[in-house]
């Protein structure tokens, strides 16, 4: 019966382990460090560079059209990262690449 047992262990153990390889998508928050070039660091441990976000249009400065009455231009907005903002980020499958998806608050 001990084998038994001890067999359980191990096909648990590599369950878990196949799991955490697979590392699913998962929420976390960063701090922008830097921004030239850009740098998040998340929870004072992993500092992310420009190879591995992918910004979504919350985070960048981009230009759209607005029109109104007898009104038609296009603006830029500026809604850039800047040092000290704090964000919330989607680690993508696997983990190499982090998607930068909003400012927290």
């Amino acid at each position: 019966m001990p084998n038994a047992i001890e067999l359980m262990k191990v096909i648990k153990r590599a369950a878990v382990e196949a799991v955490r390889a697979e590392k699913p998508t998962e929420i976390c928050f960063g701090k922008v460090t830097g921004v030239s070039p850009l740098k998040i660091t998340l929870e004072q441990k992993l500092t992310l560079g420009e190879a591995q976000l992918v910004l979504t249009r919350n985070v960048t400065e981009y230009k759209t059209y607005v029109s109104g009455e007898n009104i038609q231009d296009q603006i830029t907005v500026h809604n850039g990262l800047v040092v000290g903002d704090e964000v919330v980020l989607l680690r993508q499958q696997g983990g190499q690449k982090y998607i930068v998806a909003d400012r927290v608050g």
